[in-house]
């Protein structure tokens, strides 16, 4: 058995070994490069390598069937059997699952299934390395300080079930997060993207970007709580309305416990909950934002089934021309709320008809305004309304007259996404972009910035 170590070796095998009446297996084969870099000078950089192994057993008994999940890492093939037989008896020592379904089955096996894992590693820097090193070199002759890191994942997942699927995805995951800092450090901004390689983030452009909110820096203007227009950049609708995804399970909603609960029993799938032609969806195969096909879930939860893994996924509308189209679902719980399947999907796109960049939102129609860089430390208050408190951070400017006059303090915020997405009076121009709080869990998105004319900034904060 000790030949045994390809990722689709150890998924076979894995499944040979198994006695329980189902069985799924997951392989995740990972590596990863990192640059890291403060005061204008790298100062760290690494490659890594790791597998993990997740096995799902699944036992029929009188009263319903059970299952059993144990996931360890840096499996050989040696391992294989106590890890198998773990889950088999997880799940015999289980009560019956309460979304047990049949198991997947009758999806094509994937034509690399046999083929070894995709691997990331330094040279994915090759093109960007260097011109890192160039805005080192501008930021020092301009007077700034820049800190960071760049990150690139790749993981291949192997799926394969007692049913037969033999499923494979290879998923890359970049992402840049970039600070620039004044040399006494009174000013501080921040931009970060998401990439799959690399090849389509310019550290000019982020450099240019970061050091222009510090020149609007240099005059400070302090402004006391109160609601705003503000302009949310794309990175604070991301993490905004991740978070609203998050909260849309059918089940919860259809059990009264969340703002998508209709008074008296329900959902609100069907109401309108925003007047603009806002359309919020995920969608596997979305350009750039590629995401799973299928199903991978190493647990079972709220918005997800391990009974579901490799069940098909496709485009999915979960707001249309401002309409609540869906909210997710696994099979079990689209069958007690009788609603449509639809599985969570690893990216958000949000989308509504605008062409502004965010620079023409701020100099064509802001009379007076706050433009925000990006939030951080939000948290829920209310899960009736999906009230959502936080801080926002490395930046406030002041618009005045279409330009931007100055920075100001900063605020703790006080909003639902929710309704947000009801008193929004202009989308921009949905470009990709990095969420700040949840870039470490959430990178595949794409928003417009939004006006919202009465944001709640609730009190004054310290925080930079």
């Amino acid at each position: 058995m000790s030949s045994v170590s390809k990722p689709h070796e150890i998924v076979e095998r894995a499944l040979e070994l198994s006695t329980a009446d189902g069985c799924v297996v997951i392989a995740d084969e990972e590596s990863s490069a990192n640059l890291r870099w403060a005061g204008n000078a790298l100062t760290t950089n690494g490659v890594t390598r790791g597998r993990t192994l997740t096995v799902i057993a699944t036992v029929d008994g009188a009263q319903g069937t059970a299952s059993g999940v144990v996931s360890r890492s840096a499996v050989t093939a040696d391992d294989l059997e106590p890890l198998v037989r773990a889950a088999e008896a997880a799940a015999r020592g289980a009560g019956p699952a309460e979304d047990a379904q049949p198991l997947v089955g009758g999806v094509p096996a994937s034509p690399d299934f046999t083929d070894a894992p995709a691997e990331t590693g330094s040279d994915v820097f090759a093109e960007f390395a260097p011109a890192l090193g160039d805005a080192f070199a501008r930021a020092r002759s301009g007077g700034r300080e820049l800190y960071g890191f760049a990150h690139h994942q790749l993981t291949s997942t192997y799926l394969g079930t007692s049913t037969g699927l033999r499923l494979r995805h290879d998923q890359p995951n970049g992402t840049l997060e970039l600070n620039a800092k004044s040399p006494d450090r009174t000013r501080s901004t921040w931009a970060g993207r998401s990439t799959r390689d690399f090849k389509d983030v310019d550290p000019a452009e982020l450099d240019a970007e970061l050091a222009q909110r510090l020149r609007w820096a240099e005059r400070r203007i302090e402004l006391p709580a109160g609601r705003y227009e503000t302009l949310l950049p794309p990175t604070a609708v991301a993490d905004l309305l991740i978070y609203q995804l998050w909260s849309s399970t059918a089940r919860d909603a259809a059990e009264g416990r969340t703002v998508f609960s209709k008074p008296g029993g329900g959902t609100r799938i069907g109401e309108t909950l925003s007047q603009l032609p806002l359309s919020l969806r995920s969608d596997p195969h979305a350009p750039g934002l590629e995401s799973a096909p299928f199903v991978i879930a190493h647990a079972s939860g709220d918005g997800a089934s391990v009974f579901d893994n490799g069940l098909p996924l496709t485009s999915t509308d979960w707001i249309r021309d401002g309409r609540l189209e869906h909210l997710t679902t696994t099979r079990h719980t689209a069958g007690l709320t009788g609603l449509p399947v639809a599985p969570a999907i690893d990216n958000l796109v949000l989308e509504g008809g605008g062409e502004r960049s965010l620079e023409e939102m701020v100099t064509a129609t802001t009379g007076r305004g706050l433009l925000l860089t990006c939030m951080w430390y939000i948290r829920e208050v209310d899960p009736a309304t999906l009230l959502l408190t936080g801080l926002t951070r490395d930046g406030v400017y002041l618009v005045e007259g279409g330009e931007v006059v100055g920075e100001v303090n900063n605020f703790r915020f006080n909003e639902s996404p929710v309704d947000l997405l009801s008193r929004a009076t202009e989308a921009g121009r949905t470009e990709k972009t990095l969420p700040r709080e949840w870039g470490d869990w959430f990178t595949r998105a794409a928003m417009p910035a939004l006006r919202i004319p009465d944001f709640n900034m609730s009190s004054v904060s310290l925080g930079v």
